[in-house]
């Protein structure tokens, strides 16, 4: 637990909240239900056992981020308490709850207890895998799935390692629980590019030799169908580059081929290429008008996260792409 004040407001709340979700109570000295109110939060804080941290903040001393927080959630009472998660407050409850109702709030916001055992391990399997130790980080990840099933990007790591050691049988079966998500008016992208990615070492197999293409590409630079076996058998042996320049051939004679399959299995590589943006500490700037803004550290409620740059070449092919298209 610690307490919160203008000075570490930015550090101690909205940069740790970018790493683990930050209840903060909001209290007085002179509140009854407070008093009632605050054991209960220290307790739940030690028996989550660092899932989520609480932080206090006197609204008396200050009245500045209680006043901004209260103006934003539309609450004029205390015990207030803040949910601060990515570096933003979002959510919240008034009044001393019960602890039942506490934990359901928090169940809404905390992660359990497998979800962060399976995050550290998944963390793991990617050094394992920079390091070459791949029978490693392919069993990290399969006992990260076990603990979590609904962390998908350990669930996507899986897969390109087991397609890097050509196993796409079991990446197929990896696949399986997420594969409906790939399909219908709520399909989602990235689950349906490493559906894309398994098909493509599927047919890989099963297709002609890459010299065999090349010879038959060379002898009709519009055998569409030639090229796009092969960008399928770059995609699937993890050269990106050289499979979306044979799309990109294709998608500049003729965008609708196949029903545009060249320029979605260019799109799906684009997102197995892709990492999810990791979590980051925000940074802030101060709020216009802040009271003491002269001589007192400013304050911003919601912090802005800072992004990683960006790939690039997945910027690269990004424009090759528009400028086909476009």
């Amino acid at each position: 637990m610690i307490d919160i004040t203008l000075e570490n407001f930015e550090t101690d709340l909205l940069a740790t909240s970018a790493q683990v979700p930050v209840l903060l109570d909001i209290w007085a000295p002179w509140c009854g239900p407070c008093k009632t109110l605050g054991p209960v939060l220290e307790r739940l804080e030690e028996t989550y056992g660092g899932r989520f941290m609480l932080a206090k903040l006197n609204a008396d001393e200050q009245p500045e981020i209680a006043g901004q927080l209260s103006q934003m959630f539309g609450v004029r009472s205390i015990p207030f308490c803040v949910m601060f998660t990515g570096g933003q407050p979002v959510d919240g409850f008034v009044g001393a709850l019960p602890e039942a109702q506490i934990r359901e709030f928090l169940a809404k916001h905390v992660p359990g207890e497998g979800e962060l055992e399976a995050e550290a391990e998944a963390q793991e399997a990617e050094q394992l895998a920079a390091e070459g130790q791949l029978d490693d980080a392919i069993a990290r990840l399969q006992d990260a799935l076990a603990k979590d099933p609904a962390n998908d990007e350990a669930r996507f790591e899986l897969i390109k390692l087991l397609l890097a050691e050509g196993a796409a049988d079991e990446a197929q079966s990896v696949y399986e629980p997420i594969a409906p998500r790939a399909t219908g008016p709520l399909a989602e992208q990235r689950v349906a590019a490493f559906g894309r990615y398994i098909e493509a070492l599927q047919q890989a197999r099963q297709g002609r030799s890459p010299a065999e293409l090349a010879e038959a590409i060379a002898a009709n630079k519009r055998d569409f169908a030639a090229r796009f076996e092969l960008a399928k058998i770059f995609f699937a042996a993890g050269q990106f580059t050289q499979a979306m320049d044979e799309l990109l051939e294709i998608i500049m004679r003729d965008k609708a081929w196949q029903d545009e399959a060249a320029r979605k299995t260019y799109v799906a590589i684009l997102e197995v290429m892709t990492k999810p943006q990791p979590k980051q500490a925000p940074t802030g700037k101060p709020v216009a008008g802040a009271p003491g803004a002269a001589d007192k550290p400013q304050l911003e409620i919601a912090g802005k996260v800072a992004v990683t740059a960006a790939d690039p070449v997945i910027d690269q092919y990004r424009r090759k792409l528009s400028m086909a298209l476009f």
